[in-house]
């Protein structure tokens, strides 16, 4: 049976959403900020030479350029003020959650509560404004080496000059970024860092799309491949939607209290664990990890001997290169549902209030019910994601297809799409839920005018 809230959600209707003010406002305030980012993305950085620079990213589309350019919405192929985009603060939350699994001290601030939080936070910003220096470094130091095939260098002076005022102005756009994510999750709608990279992402889907029919009408591509390839696209969306909603339910039951006359409790309810617990975080986290030794490796490119053979091997397409992103996909999957869920304190916090699973002793018993049911659902999380995130790249190293088509760019647009409209279900649903308490303040107030008189 439905809950209350499942069944309040249910009748939800655009007359609810015209009245939540509140919804709008957040609404506005995501579209709005959002907007501003896709100017920012149009800004560029001076002391590039704009078409040399396309020509470099057009002939590495399928590398790491190409990867790093569709996170970044386009701003890195355009060398514009958001060309790190958000990576550089992504690569300082990872840093900090093993951190803080690792080191007591960090573990202890993790516990401390409200006060805690500000403090790993703080820290994370101080580690994203490390890492975006020494990124915008290795790429001003990159883009002063790499070269088109006509020999074309994209930055018209380098010198000292140039690579001060293309490192401030790089972490500054970072830093901006950070913020503008964290005023979305606060003030708008949720989901800041994910709806900045998702709107990336979505906003060169019409031009990923153009190139594939490109494709097809130059003879590139057959006619048929290309209707093949969109079914397979629909396809592989309808399965990430399928396995994102899809859910192992541990029924609950609370026994019945007597307190003096009455009889409360004996209810029965389900607590819902997620196959896939930890969501977008996964290919986002290990794409971020990997963009390091993956841009060294393209930097590396004309080098000849031992580091000629890496930059090889780490280069996008190649069999290494998918084996550790097939692993820090694995990786990040079971870190990020063990930092979420945690099996002991959820089953002492079920103790403490009278439920127990049915057939299970409660306490420890439970604990070791639910990390089994967890690290089941786990694998079989993270294995589809490696499945999704790996298969549409053999599609696009064999036939050049765009690289927005990849299986990690149709999880961040599916996942986070998800998540903003539970987001925007939540919000009507509290907007509901205040109505009926306003509703039956209003109707005690009545009755107690209608006693006096």
């Amino acid at each position: 049976m439905a809950s209350a809230a499942e069944q309040l959600a249910g009748n939800l209707n655009m007359g609810a959403f015209a009245k939540a003010t509140e919804l709008k406002k957040r609404i506005w305030f995501t579209l709005g900020a959002l907007i501003i980012y896709r100017l920012g993305t149009f800004i560029p950085v001076p002391g590039i030479d704009a078409s040399v620079l396309g020509q470099i990213v057009g002939e590495n589309q399928g590398g790491i350029l190409g990867m790093f350019d569709m996170f970044t919405g386009g701003a890195l192929g355009r060398m514009t003020i958001f060309a790190l985009n958000i990576m550089p603060y992504i690569s300082a939350s990872i840093i900090i959650q093993l951190l803080s699994t690792a080191l007591p001290s960090m573990e202890a601030l993790k516990k401390e509560g409200e006060s805690g939080r500000k403090k790993l936070n703080q820290y994370t910003r101080y580690l994203t404004v490390l890492i975006a220096v020494v990124q915008a470094y290795g790429f001003a130091m990159g883009l002063s080496s790499l070269r088109t095939h006509a020999g074309l260098s994209a930055v018209i002076s380098p010198g000292p000059t140039f690579l001060v005022s293309y490192i401030v102005m790089l972490v500054t756009g970072t830093l901006f970024l950070m913020w503008l994510g964290e005023q979305i999750t606060s003030r708008g709608i949720g989901n800041g860092i994910s709806l900045i990279i998702f709107s990336g992402i979505v906003a060169n889907l019409p031009h990923a799309l153009g190139s594939l029919f490109e494709l097809g009408r130059t003879g590139a591509l057959s006619p048929a491949f290309v209707a093949v390839f969109l079914v397979l696209a629909l396809l592989v969306i309808a399965f990430i939607v399928f396995m994102e909603q899809a859910q192992r339910r541990v029924v609950i039951q609370y026994p019945k209290r007597q307190v003096g006359n009455r009889i409360y409790g004996g209810d029965s309810t389900h607590m819902p664990l997620k196959v896939n617990t930890a969501g977008v975080i996964p290919p986002i986290f290990a794409s971020s990890v990997l963009l390091v030794p993956a841009t060294l490796s393209g930097f590396m490119h004309n080098s000849t001997g031992v580091l000629g053979r890496i930059g090889q091997w780490l280069s996008q397409g190649q069999p290494l290169y998918m084996a550790f992103y097939a692993l820090m996909i694995i990786f990040f999957s079971y870190f990020y549902a063990a930092v979420t869920f945690n099996p002991e304190e959820t089953a002492e916090n079920l103790r403490k209030q009278g439920g127990f699973v049915p057939g299970i002793r409660p306490g420890v018993n439970t604990a070791r019910y639910f990390d089994r049911i967890l690290s089941r659902l786990t694998t079989l999380g993270a294995g589809y994601m490696v499945l999704v995130c790996l298969l549409p790249q053999f599609l696009i190293n064999k036939y050049n297809v765009p690289f927005y088509f990849g299986g990690t760019s149709l999880i961040i647009i599916v996942s986070v799409t998800i998540d903003t409209v539970t987001q925007v279900q939540s919000h009507l649903v509290a907007h509901q839920y205040q109505g009926l308490i306003r509703k039956q303040r209003g109707r005690t107030g009545a009755r107690a005018k209608a006693r006096r008189k």
